[in-house]
């Protein structure tokens, strides 16, 4: 006979814990008890040794789906001679964090019932056990308890509270536990807020999709704006009312074999769509895609998830199989989550609203990852992924506010790192408002309050005024250090490394816009020992909303290099002046543009690649302005023609730093243009010729410096062509190469990295309290 005391801890409450844990001491025969805390779950267990050995087992290789061990600490005890198993009340112990489970999609047992006509929860669309359904996105305080969520108001009836108190039910402690008789419902608005009565609000939802009707559906984190993916006309009015003319819209799918005829699906990509995540999943369009193109115009990918409520599986049936199911937010404000608030705003979007009564207290939008080079990259962390932490052996306290695009935050709170959902861009005073109130509510569920504040360097950024405001040490740290510590922290790289940093923006520390960026750095210090060659950025912010600003920049630099150069380009000898070449590709709009540039216009400068890639774009005709961030470079990837082996060729200049110039690039681009070269063999030579230039500089840099390993991080990386091939190409040539996947590469990283450098500073011994930025090598 053997007796052990057991400590479990991680996300392993309000995840069906309990209830498995009494399940296998039965099964096993074994005695004692378990119960929660807020340490953990802690487990008192006494039988014979091979049973013990058993169960122990079973707890580290197959816990609950929704659970999270990430410490199992066993202590061998004196027998007591326990003559049952019982669940013990839960007991609190202070000034201990407790974790909290993400939203989790519908379950097969849950799904199972829900289709049942038997059931007495056929066709209730709120369903939810302890194993799926709602939880971060209904709970205002800890501990987890019904009376802290939103369904308060709620009053189970006496079989859902028979389910609730019996531990050896599926529903044991489901605190949004709930059926026809006393849980939420459903009913029908039309655009201007009136009540339409109907019998069935969903089948009657699903008869005007079919006829073409626009509905705000509102759903678990927020509201999505729907409508048949099937019918072009009602994607062209969703996309004429909500002004969003290009940017690809997401789709959710009856089932597996429906995303089966219109996109390519390999075990990885179908593994994720069927997970109890379930986010968007961006996959390659199939030869057999009939979907109408305004979809995601331009674009061969499609981004895709299946149902993960009752209500949205309830919404499909075989003639009604595809659905538009985009974020309801407009004009770039945050996701819509109240009821008010969403009439308010999208009256003038949809025909009708399909409301529910459970209230949404905290905002989460879709997750959306992409399957590239082996690796499943996060694009966009919110559902089904936070508030779950990473571990972390760093210092407590320390707030990271992020980056004002793509905005999540992150902190440090015992021995985790919390990273918020998705919030945005903090580009008004509604979206800084959704940051604030989603920092308070972090802050109270968590009992969090910051010593340390870490921020942008950009001054003019939301987030670093945020920071500002706030009585305690601060850190400001450089935007692509943080990008290259985010991924060093998700791949415990604790050594100096080499950084490559492709990005759209960052603030440099010499006031320029930064982005093509070659780093030596470790977690505290960095060097620049490399870049693009900075350019002018005509008309400020408007060169990224207008790439055509970018390629008049690119054409004139690269031409007057060139007309001052002995070896000319043939298409400088073609030409007689710059503004002759300028006005051919971008007209009268071009000239006066040349003209600005030739007086000495003090615009910003930049070495971003992003800006890179957009005046490609605009060269190629492909975009001249922009409705959605990363618009034109998408296209340009898009357009890549399969099997190009050829590349464009380019100066590095060995000065302070190498000092990357790509005029030739654009030359010999215009050389292809004017002898008729299609756009798709241009754009997949420039890409290979980026991913030369990157190989080439790494090594480089690794014969001045001997290192040897490689991180990527920016936004640009999410470029499926150039990552992968950049990862291949770096290996080839003996790098050990490391790149995201849990951690977005994008600006959604930023704050992780902000964090990770801040804690690094602090314990160093030359931290004081008027330390302005991320230190130097």
């Amino acid at each position: 006979m053997k007796r052990l005391f057991i400590k479990v801890d991680g996300i392993v409450q309000g995840v069906g814990f309990r209830p498995f844990i009494y399940k296998k001491a039965i099964d096993l025969g074994l005695k004692g008890w378990v119960n929660n805390n807020s340490e953990g779950v802690y487990i008192d267990v006494e039988g014979d040794a091979d049973s013990i050995y058993q169960f122990l087992k079973e707890l580290r290789t197959n816990p609950p789906a929704l659970s999270k061990v990430q410490g199992i600490d066993i202590q061998e005890k004196p027998l007591i001679g326990y003559e049952v198993f019982n669940v013990r009340e839960s007991e609190k112990v202070k000034e201990k964090i407790t974790l909290i489970s993400p939203d989790v999609s519908i379950c097969k047992e849950c799904t199972d019932e829900l289709l049942d006509k038997g059931n007495r929860r056929y066709g209730y669309p709120f369903t939810n056990c302890t194993n799926c359904g709602p939880r971060f996105s209904i709970i205002k305080d800890i501990p987890y308890d019904r009376d802290k969520t939103t369904m308060k108001s709620f009053r189970m009836c006496s079989q859902c509270e028979q389910e609730y108190r019996n531990v050896k039910d599926r529903r044991f402690h489901a605190q949004p536990n709930a059926c026809y008789d006393c849980g939420p419902r459903l009913w029908i608005e039309d655009k201007c807020g009136h009540t339409i009565s109907v019998n069935d609000p969903i089948e009657w939802t699903r008869n005007k999709l079919k006829e073409g009707n626009v509905f705000a559906i509102k759903g678990l984190g927020g509201f999505h704006i729907a409508c048949d993916a099937k019918n072009g006309e009602a994607i062209k009015e969703l996309r004429d009312r909500k002004r969003r003319p290009h940017k690809p819209l997401a789709t959710m799918a009856k089932d597996m074999k429906t995303i089966s005829k219109y996109c390519k699906v390999d075990e990885v990509e179908q593994e994720i769509l069927e997970g109890i995540t379930k986010p968007i999943v961006i996959l390659n369009r199939s030869d057999q895609f009939n979907l109408p193109e305004n979809i995601a115009p331009f674009q061969k990918t499609l981004g895709v998830m299946l149902p993960y409520t009752p209500l949205h599986i309830l919404l499909f049936d075989d003639e009604l199989d595809m659905l538009i199911m985009t974020s309801a937010n407009v004009n770039g404000l945050p996701i819509e989550y109240k009821d008010q608030n969403a009439r308010d705003s999208l009256k003038d979007v949809v025909d009708y609203f399909l409301m529910h009564d459970r209230e949404i207290y905290v905002p989460v939008d879709d997750s959306v990852v992409r399957f590239i080079g082996g690796k499943v990259r996060m694009i966009r962390r919110a559902r089904g992924y936070v508030p779950e932490p990473f571990k972390f052996n760093g210092i407590e306290s320390i707030l990271a506010c992020g980056s004002d695009m793509k905005n999540t935050f992150s902190f440090t709170k015992e021995k985790f790192l919390f990273v918020s959902q998705y919030n945005g861009d903090l580009e008004n005073i509604q979206t800084l408002n959704h940051y604030e109130n989603n920092i308070k509510h972090f802050n109270r569920i968590f009992a969090f309050k910051p010593s340390y504040i870490a921020h942008d360097l950009h001054p003019a950024y939301l987030s670093t005024q945020y920071a500002l405001n706030y009585s305690v040490q601060k850190i400001a740290v450089q935007h692509h250090h943080a990008h290259i510590a985010s991924c060093m922290m998700e791949n415990d790289i604790k050594n100096k490394i080499i950084g490559v940093c492709y990005d759209g923006t960052g603030y440099g520390e010499d006031g320029a816009i930064w982005g093509g960026e070659f780093l030596i750095c470790d977690m505290k210090e960095f060097k620049r020992v490399g870049h693009l060659n900075y350019i002018k950025l005509p008309g400020g912010d408007k060169a990224i909303k207008e790439p055509w600003r970018m390629g008049v920049a690119y054409v004139h630099k690269s031409l007057i290099d060139s007309f001052n150069s002995q070896n000319k380009s043939n298409y400088t000898t073609s030409n007689d002046s710059v503004e002759s070449a300028v006005y051919k590709i971008f007209k009268e709009k071009g000239l006066t543009l040349i003209r600005i540039l030739n007086s000495g216009f003090n615009f910003p400068i930049t070495s971003s690649m992003g800006r890179l890639f957009d005046a490609v774009a605009s060269l190629l005709g492909i975009r001249d302005i922009v409705t959605y961030e990363g618009q034109a470079s998408m296209e340009l990837e898009a357009c890549i023609e399969e099997g190009v082996e050829g590349f464009y060729s380019y100066e590095v200049v060995d000065e302070d730093v190498n000092i990357i110039k790509p005029y030739s690039i654009i030359t010999e681009i215009l050389e292809d243009m004017h002898s008729g070269i299609s756009k798709g063999v241009i754009s997949a030579k420039f890409h290979n010729t980026i991913i030369k230039l990157t190989v080439d500089m790494c090594m480089k840099v690794s014969t001045a410096s001997g290192l040897k390993e490689v991180a990527l991080s920016g936004g640009v990386f999410q470029n499926s062509y150039l990552l992968r091939n950049i990862i291949r190409r770096l290996k080839e040539n003996n790098f050990k190469v490391y790149t995201q996947s849990s951690i977005p590469c994008n600006d959604g990283g930023i704050s992780v990295g902000q964090l990770c450098i801040a804690n690094e500073i602090i314990k160093s011994s030359n931290f004081n309290n008027n330390l302005k930025h991320s230190l130097r090598l």
